[in-house]
């Protein structure tokens, strides 16, 4: 399993652009979506893919780390879990 953090995303995105967003980059299909609003102005979303591990997910990252999306230049990070 592992998670995939974005952030910096423009407020009005929706999960089918993040969902499409990715998909464009060949990412493999996540298992859950949560967003995480903050102040509203720069939110972020967690994704949860549960048949990739962190390894695999990290060779994405560059993909999309740093690039202009929807107005906003975005941030991925992949997150490492704290109770394995």
């Amino acid at each position: 399993m592992a998670l995939l953090m974005i952030s910096n995303l423009n407020p009005d995105t929706t999960e089918d652009q993040v969902k499409e967003f990715l998909g464009r980059y060949g990412f493999p299909a996540y298992d859950e979506f949560e967003l995480q609003e903050g102040d509203g102005t720069r939110p972020a979303v967690t994704l949860t893919f549960h048949a990739v591990d962190e390894a695999a997910l990290q060779h994405f990252v560059p993909r999309i780390h740093d690039v202009f999306w929807n107005g906003h230049r975005i941030n991925a990070l992949v997150l490492r879990e704290r109770f394995n």
